[in-house]
């Protein structure tokens, strides 16, 4: 890590990083609220008793769930501000 002469912009740069690591642990954590929520149904929902292949497919569907929310919100998030795919025309 390099010092910086100016104390604020060094601050702010930390700032932005805890800023940033608590938005990923808080992702992450929602990732695994979401799983285990799933799962938890699930198992609840499927009738027993539980073989192999119903805890495969708990876990396939809980997977799926998780990686859906992830995608909602990495698309709502980092997408909406930026136009991917069209760029404004320049004049001229």
């Amino acid at each position: 890590m390099r010092l910086e002469a100016s104390a604020g912009r060094g601050i702010l740069e930390t700032e932005r990083m805890k800023s940033s690591a608590a938005r990923f642990l808080s992702l992450v954590a929602a990732m695994v609220v979401i799983f285990g929520a799933v799962a938890a149904v699930l198992v609840r929902v499927i009738p027993g008793p539980h073989k192999g292949i119903d805890y495969l497919v708990i876990g396939t569907l809980a997977t799926f769930a998780s990686l859906a929310a992830l995608f909602v919100v990495l698309v709502t998030t980092w997408l909406k501000s930026s136009n991917l795919f069209f760029g404004r025309k320049k004049d001229g």
